[in-house]
């Protein structure tokens, strides 16, 4: 990994109950760095994002953005105000869109900033118009979520992040809910981010994406992760034999 991390998961574990989710991952991001996520359902991929994104608070170990803790259990007000302050620099892109059905394209992507940054709602249109043009979305800015296909509604989605300037972008499989043609759609603005210097962690199924977009890979099961390394280096020569069972189900990607 070149650079110090921008955001890091050390030794976090997560357990709901009895169920123990994640156990002691360690991952770490660098600026500019495109992490991707693979493995199994159930492997605990998305927890790990959740917890990443503040969503979650981790059973043990902590998280680290730019060397603060920013989660850790039971955290004390110092750790609660770190989390405050970066919240914004985290953008979070989830599997179902999770667009607000009541506000128009433009409400949606202008909500946050104005309510979270107090932008001036004139600066905010701006830049939300710029947004949907870099998604292709300028035509649909008056137009509501129910009236867009689930591609459109996911570049959306992806320009709503974008709207508050994160320093990292999460997505948590932004392409699981859409058909082969949608998902292209949605791939193409991701590639662009990562072109364009977007340090993203992607928890994906798009091994394609995983093996020409991903500067580092790491393969989970069972709430650990299991194998990490450049991309081709797993494709090619997988170091375990349960990464090697998995790989064989895209034989055909």
């Amino acid at each position: 990994m070149a650079g110090a991390a921008i955001i890091a998961a050390e030794r976090v574990s997560k357990r709901f109950g009895s169920n123990q989710v994640l156990t002691r991952v360690s991952l770490a991001v660098a600026e500019r760095e495109v992490v991707c996520v693979v493995g199994p359902s159930g492997s605990g991929k998305t927890t790990l994002l959740r917890c990443l994104a503040l969503l979650e608070e981790p059973s043990e170990g902590q998280v680290t953005m730019n060397g603060s803790v920013i989660a850790k259990p039971g955290a004390d007000a110092a750790v609660r105000r770190a989390a405050r302050a970066v919240r914004p620099d985290i953008g979070m892109v989830f599997q179902h869109f999770n667009l607000w059905p009541h506000m128009s394209v433009l409400e949606n992507i202008i909500e946050a900033p104005i309510r979270v940054k107090e932008m001036p709602k004139t600066e905010a249109i701006t830049a939300a118009e710029r947004l949907l043009e870099k998604v292709g979305l300028v035509d649909k800015r008056d137009a509501y979520p129910a009236r867009l296909s689930g591609g459109q509604q996911q570049r959306v989605a992806i320009a709503r992040a974008l709207a508050m300037s994160p320093k990292v972008m999460l997505f948590d499989e932004p392409t699981s809910a859409l058909d082969p043609e949608l998902r292209r759609e949605v791939l193409v603005v991701m590639r662009q981010l990562a072109t364009e210097g977007m340090t993203m962690m992607v928890v994906t199924h798009e091994m394609n994406f995983a093996r020409n977009v991903g500067s580092r890979l790491a393969f989970m099961d069972h709430g650990e992760i299991v194998e990490e390394g450049v991309p081709a280096q797993f494709f090619a020569a997988p170091k375990t034999e349960r990464a090697r069972r998995f790989l064989q189900l895209f034989e055909d990607d």
